[in-house]
């Protein structure tokens, strides 16, 4: 350990604290109770700060930096409505287990319970949606309170933490020893942090159940019709190369969950495609017929579920995860493993037998693989003319962000992703006007790569205000915008279900987008054929190097629906739509 101990006030600790956990962007908006943070970070050039438009956009940016990195995001926010407005993208981070250090200060300690100016107490909001939150009012806390916070955020199954550090902490004075992740770990007095830890060799935490891989074998060994469905824990765990192996040696069809996107190559003969409400008819009967469900890294959710108890009922169900509190929740399981991804799949594979073939079943679930046509409309684009091409013009390692919609569902069906972080997407949550603050933080992270945004008219109108972000920051970020003057996945739902009363879901009203995007000082165009779409598109890649944004304008009928569609409590197997 470094024993070169200086004196130092909090908010200067804070900064090296980030330093020594190799931070170097962070997110944020300043305000009155974090200003001390926001002094000394003044002084480190060497950390770059990004000043988004709002706090809920820094939330979501130090999110989508997190998922296309693999490092922990961070955002800083001040007190009160500060404080609050991160609120959404920590649950969005949560939901989808993504390492987010969400940092606030609050107001000083003798004001804390008084209904003070902006105070508000954010650790207790935040609580059900944080792995863990700290509130800081004594300034000698600090330092370990960070280390510990960083541990927490990408141990076992990863997830955003808080920190809420009261401002006297920030302003007060104590000594201050350096000290790297690994030595933290190593320390003896830092218990709590070495509970979380699974990665380190130092600490010891439950071995893998070797009894249970052996059992996986051997129902692997015997199964027929096996279906393995590859969940955001693969993309989490580094586990892609494990799971196509997999795979491979068994012969089995692959379904994707939303969050999996990008664990399974996209031109892999063996993926069926997405499974569950929106998933393709070649998952969704396999998932029917088959006598081995393998699910790894997969929540279970009643998206991918629909209806727990007919789901896969001719199967025997395996599940593979390393957060036990997932385990038999939504679908009870033949049997289970808890553990890293990486791992298990790892000591799987040493075990199993021999490699099969199962092609009689494959020919059977590939007869239902089928691309999804859509009737076109004069003077309207069709989602899989869009999408169609913005797959052919756009680099095939393009970054994909999405909102939360049909437009979502039309992305995650027509794209193929290729390796993990390719797709950043609100999964579990489903938070509208995501898409736009996650390419913020995705085009920071990875700044040589093309970054799409995929939105809605309704998502984007949400945090629109990211494009002043995206535009001083010089980010060429291209919005694709599905235009259709409505909510359209609500629409969709009222049409099938609520005999087309149409409640409060048309948006006929501003603004024009085109316009919107030059105020902000980037690029607009409007398009409403395949032709210029393809100019447009091409002109929007070549022209990367003036930093300059597009967003693209394209017009859809407003009674376009994403197919197919299982209704909630259906059988997966059973489609509302052709």
């Amino acid at each position: 350990m470094n024993n070169t101990s200086k004196k130092l006030n909090g908010s200067e600790i804070l900064i090296q604290c980030l330093k020594e956990q190799g931070v170097d962007t962070i997110f944020g908006y300043p305000g009155g109770a974090i200003l001390n943070v926001y002094d000394a970070l003044y002084a480190h050039q060497e950390i770059r700060h990004i000043l988004t438009a709002h706090e809920q956009g820094a939330s979501h940016a130090a999110d989508g930096y997190a998922r296309s990195t693999g490092r922990v995001g961070v955002c800083f926010a001040t007190s009160g409505p500060g404080a609050t407005n991160l609120t959404t993208g920590v649950a969005t981070a949560y939901m989808d287990s993504s390492p987010v250090v969400f940092i606030t200060c609050n107001v000083n300690s003798d004001l804390i319970g008084r209904d003070s100016f902006q105070e508000v107490d954010i650790a207790g909001v935040t609580l059900p949606v944080t792995k863990c939150s700290y509130i800081v009012s004594n300034v000698e806390k600090l330092a370990d309170t960070i280390r510990e916070a960083f541990v927490i955020a990408r141990s076992g199954r990863p997830g955003p933490v808080l920190i809420d550090i009261q401002k006297n902490a920030t302003a007060a004075e104590c000594e201050y020893s350096p000290m790297t992740p690994a030595e933290f770990l190593e320390h003896p007095d830092y218990r709590i942090a070495r509970l979380f830890q699974t990665h380190h060799p130092s600490v010891s935490y439950p071995a893998i159940d070797l009894a249970d891989i052996d059992r996986l074998a051997e129902m692997i060994d015997r199964s027929e019709k096996p279906l393995l469905i590859c969940g955001g824990g693969v993309v989490r765990s580094g586990a892609s190369e494990e799971f196509r192996t997999l795979a491979h040696r068994i012969d089995s069809p692959v379904a994707i969950t939303v969050m999996g996107g990008g664990a399974f190559g996209g031109y892999d003969p063996l993926k069926t495609g997405m499974i569950g409400m929106h998933g393709s008819q070649a998952s969704n009967m396999a998932c029917d017929s088959c006598d081995l469900l393998l699910a790894v890294g997969c929540r279970f959710s009643d998206r991918v579920t629909l209806n727990p108890a007919g789901f896969a009922k001719k199967a025997r169900i395996a599940h593979i995860d390393i957060d036990p509190s997932e385990i038999n929740k939504n679908v009870k399981t033949d049997l289970h493993i808890i553990g890293d991804a990486k791992e298990v799949l790892k000591l799987l594979l040493s075990r199993l037998k021999r490699d099969r073939k199962n092609d009689e079943w494959k020919k059977y679930v590939f007869s239902f693989r089928r691309e999804t046509e859509y009737d076109p409309s004069e003077g309207k684009l069709t989602p899989s003319e869009i999408l169609s091409a913005a797959a052919e013009i756009l680099p095939q390692d393009t970054m994909v962000t999405t909102d939360v919609g049909q437009h979502q569902m039309w992305a995650i069906q027509h794209f193929r992703f290729d390796y993990p972080g390719q797709l950043t997407t609100s999964g579990g949550f489903g938070t509208m006007g995501f898409g736009l603050g996650a390419a913020i933080g995705v085009q920071a992270g990875n700044p040589d790569k093309t970054v799409l945004h995929v939105t809605g008219d309704g998502s984007f109108r949400m945090n629109c205000n990211e494009l002043a972000t995206e535009q001083y920051y010089k980010m060429p970020i291209i919005t694709l915008l599905f235009n259709n003057s409505t909510l359209g996945m609500v629409r969709q739902w009222q049409h099938l279900i609520y005999k087309e009363h149409y409640s409060q879901t048309t948006l006929d009203r501003g603004p024009d987008f085109t316009k919107l995007a030059e105020a902000y000082g980037l690029h607009g165009r409007r398009v409403t054929d395949e032709a210029t779409l393809r100019k447009v598109l091409t002109e929007a890649v070549n022209s990367r190097a003036d930093g300059l944004g597009w967003v693209i304008d394209c017009r859809i009928d407003i009674d376009e629906m994403v197919r197919p569609m299982v209704g909630g409590g259906s059988y997966i197997s059973d489609f509302m739509l052709a």
